[in-house]
């Protein structure tokens, strides 16, 4: 007689998986919730900052056209002389002179609003970008795009002034220093961009004192002409006559360096978002494991019928990969809808500042959606591995007369401490292309090698008790949790994932919000803070002259007055231009928060200070030197006197005295003012004063304390998101616990049955359970909070600094963490016995007739 075949894959899934799916539907739908829940966080933080680099790139493109080169200044700006040059240059075909300005224009809800300005040759500047061409409204003078008197808006300022129906009689006001300018309102420009104006080259320089100066000249070469060859010839003569600091430069740049800097905030919102899916892992695993467990009879009769070993592996991998495929597929599809909603509401930013302006519209990657879809099967798949194996090292004619199920086999007692140890080592590795990615993994073999040192742990724990203890219960509950400490890896691997991870994010960020208030309390000693505008892209166009200084100064109440000058400095083509601060430095080792010595002042040098980025970016540490492009005076090399920590500029930031900027650079203008009371006086009325002064109506105020408050305000928005990832990750920890004991007390029904027959009430074999359960928890919740104060570490001394260039103390909140790990043991042991309750609702009793 033929031998029969095997049953196919499918068929074994139809006949085996689809049973126990019908009957225990919500088990196997809280995994395919995990995986979905990760797969979608991370696909929509992929798809948000994508669609918002995408549409910032678009947009600098309408905006600068297409050249082949732009000609840039480290300084900002530089001699329009320059233009000449080139556009008299035989190999360029078009150079555009271009003057461009962050001000503000007045709305016509009364209040001022962010407006882009260009000052641009309207002649030919559309030849390079179309959609700068000034279109003007019907009443408008004929050539009103050469009068320097003229604005025209693009959709973006007009909507954001409320002037969708603007005309030509209806006058624009736009700012420059402290005061607002009467233009004429000529028509549009198409360009499809955050809020921006087109002007007349000589009405931008004009307006906002830019006479002889550009920002930038784009360049259209003759057809056949080497750019490479062009700008090794061009800049060392541009430098032989204007000096060091112009660059021809790749058009796109500033696409470029936005995606640089925020790289490492958009990869660890990445890692973040991951945080379900590697806890969710954890939940296919214990689901699976109890699935496996529950199904173990139909396991081994199949297998005394000819299933072979490899066919029960590859019908659980089949399973927990259709989990993953299931969950990837509901994943893909919810992350696209968080995205699209995100990008509607946030505008693309998630709370980052990095595409301020930028209202993306969503774009789907098919990459994306393979890349993010293939992680959820493979998380599926690496938490159905250990179930898998348990079913193909089943003993069918045993497992078939009750003596054997599904086992625990421990692994190597070495192998749990040498991942921790290769953990630490990988802690201490460089940052890979400027992201932590060697403490990414580090982090990953902290958790892993915390997880494999269950058993040392509950060992090490729970030595042998029996002649310490009186009560056979406690004893037993005791002896066989020991017995059985490979068993707690399973049942405890997600909630020592899962707190471990909480605990880190709670030091973590009790860390950072910590060094952000003590910072706060260092950089604002004054009563009152005084700004000439809310927006600090503007600092450049919108100023305090010195009278209304002076006057300040002089006001009843005053008690002393610190000025401050805020502007762009860039030093790199290829990077942001850090932020060049300029203050009263009498005593800098009060004014700013410094890290690590201060050097003596050098004879004869300028001395500054720089951010810890700058350290990072520029190499800059004390006693070093870097030249500043500053203004009037070419640039000037000055000594690095000491580093300060700074968390409100990722990019870089350098201070310097006032006195010793104004007699390099020239530049007397100010953008802030720190204003200290006498005793006595009263914040109110001083505002009222200061608005009662020339232009005074258009400054800015905040109290030390209401800028705190808001800073932590923003502070604690931004890292919501945290808490809330917590909560998943325990729930999902605490969930795979409850599998893993029902699971167990599956396989120990003869165990209890014997036990009822020895005289044990159903009640008390439950006890025995929770005693297991909660021997088992407390451990794990101490090798949980452990684990995660050791990857907090991590976080906070080594990701910190080389994703974002600062640094801070840790601080750990030691009520809060022992709360979190004693409610995570006692909802462990609670989980623990309601799934031992519900599964063992059959009469144990009757389990060891089978064997009768």
């Amino acid at each position: 007689m033929a031998a029969a075949s095997s049953p196919s894959l499918p068929e074994l899934l139809r006949t085996l998986w689809l049973p126990e799916l019908r009957q225990h539907p919500a088990r196997h739908a809280s995994a395919l919730l995990a995986v979905m829940l990760g797969v979608a966080l991370a696909f929509s933080v992929q798809l948000i900052n994508a669609s918002a680099l995408a549409e910032f790139g678009a947009a600098v493109r309408s905006v600068n056209g297409e050249p082949d080169l732009e000609l840039r200044a480290d300084g900002g700006s530089f001699d329009e002389a320059a233009y000449a040059l080139l556009a008299l240059d035989a190999r360029v075909a078009i150079a555009s002179p271009v003057v461009e300005v962050e001000t503000l224009a007045l709305g016509a809800d009364g209040k001022r609003h962010p407006l882009r300005v260009l000052g641009l040759d309207a002649l030919v500047a559309p030849a390079l970008a179309p959609g700068l061409l000034p279109r003007a409204d019907d009443d408008a003078p004929r050539l009103a795009m050469l009068d320097p008197g003229t604005l025209f808006l693009n959709p973006a300022a007009r909507a954001a002034l409320g002037r969708e129906r603007a005309t030509s009689s209806e006058p624009l006001r736009v700012q420059s220093g402290l005061a607002l300018h009467t233009l004429r309102d000529g028509g549009s420009v198409a360009v499809a961009a955050a809020p921006l104006a087109v002007i007349d080259i000589a009405g931008a320089q004009a307006l906002f004192g830019r006479l002889g100066r550009l920002s930038r000249v784009d360049l259209r070469l003759v057809p056949g002409a080497d750019a490479a060859a062009f700008r090794a010839e061009v800049e060392p003569m541009l430098a032989a006559r204007f000096g060091p600091g112009l660059h021809l430069v790749e058009p796109g740049s500033s696409t470029q360096k936005l995606s640089n800097v925020s790289r490492a905030y958009r990869v660890n919102l990445t890692v973040l978002a991951l945080v379900a899916l590697f806890t969710g892992a954890f939940l296919v695993y214990s689901v699976l494991w109890l699935s496996v467990a529950r199904r173990m009879p139909q396991f081994a009769l199949l297998g005394v019928l000819g299933l072979a070993a490899r066919e029960r592996l590859l019908l659980v991998l089949a399973e927990a990969a259709l989990l993953g495929i299931v969950g990837s597929v509901l994943g893909l599809a919810l992350g696209a809808a968080l995205a699209s909603v995100a990008l509607r509401v946030l505008g693309g930013d998630l709370g980052g500042g990095y595409f301020a302006g930028v209202a993306p519209a969503l774009q789907w990657s098919g990459a994306a959606a393979l890349a993010y879809g293939a992680l959820g099967v493979l998380a599926a798949l690496v938490g159905g591995l250990l179930p898998a194996r348990a079913a193909q090292r089943l003993a069918p004619a045993r497992a078939l007369k009750g003596l054997g199920g599904v086992e625990h086999h421990a692994g190597a007692p070495w192998l749990g401490p040498a991942l921790m140890a290769a953990g630490a080592l990988l802690a201490l590795a460089p940052p890979i292309a400027g992201l932590p990615l060697a403490a990414y993994a580090s982090v990953a073999l902290l958790l892993f090698g915390g997880i494999a040192c269950v058993p040392l742990v509950v060992a090490s724990l729970l030595p042998s008790a029996s002649r310490r203890i009186a009560s056979p219960l406690l004893l037993l509950a005791v002896e066989r949790a020991r017995h059985e400490r490979s068993a707690a890896t399973v049942a405890m691997a997600g909630v020592v994932a899962s707190l471990s991870l909480a605990v880190a994010l709670t030091v973590m960020v009790t860390s950072f919000r910590d060094a952000v208030s003590e910072w706060l309390d260092v950089v604002l000693p004054a009563d009152l803070y005084v700004r000439s505008a809310a927006a600090s892209g503007a600092a450049e166009a919108v100023w305090l002259p010195e009278e209304f200084v002076r006057a300040a100064s002089t006001l009843p109440g005053v008690a002393s007055l610190q000025v401050q000058r805020v502007r762009p400095l860039p030093l790199d083509p290829a990077r942001p231009a850090p932020v060049l601060i300029a203050r009263s430095l009498v005593d800098p080792a009060r004014a700013l928060p410094l890290v690590g010595e201060l050097l003596p002042a050098r004879e004869g040098r300028v001395s500054v200070y720089v951010s810890e980025a700058m350290v990072a970016l520029y190499g800059t540490t004390p006693g070093s030197e870097i030249t500043l492009p500053i203004g009037s005076a070419g640039t000037a090399t000055a000594f690095v006197r000491g580093v300060w920590r700074d968390y409100a500029r990722q990019q870089g930031a350098i201070a310097i005295a006032r006195e010793d900027y104004v007699r390099l650079s020239g530049d007397r203008r100010v953008n802030d003012l720190a204003i200290t009371l006498v005793p006595g006086a009263e914040v109110p009325q001083l505002q009222a004063t200061l608005r009662a002064l020339p232009g005074g109506d258009l400054l800015e105020f905040a109290r030390a304390d209401e800028i705190r408050a808001i800073s932590l305000r923003i502070f604690d928005r931004s890292f919501a998101v945290t808490y809330w990832l917590q909560a998943v990750a325990i729930a999902i920890g605490l969930l795979g616990i409850a599998a893993s004991v029902s699971a167990q007390v599956l396989a120990r029904r003869r165990e209890f049955g014997l036990l009822r027959h020895l005289g044990f009430t159903r009640a008390q074999v439950l006890l025995v359970v929770a005693g297991e359960a909660a021997l088992w928890s407390a451990a794990g919740a101490l090798l949980g909070l452990l684990l995660g104060i050791a990857v907090s570490v991590v976080l906070v001394h080594v990701v910190n600094p080389q994703s974002f260039h600062w640094t801070m103390e840790l601080q750990l909140p030691a009520l809060r963490l022992a709360l979190l790990a004693a409610a995570v043991a006692l909802a462990g042991t609670l989980s623990a016995t309601l799934a031992a309750r519900h599964a063992a609702r059959q009469d144990a009793v009757l389990a060891v007739k089978e064997d009768w």
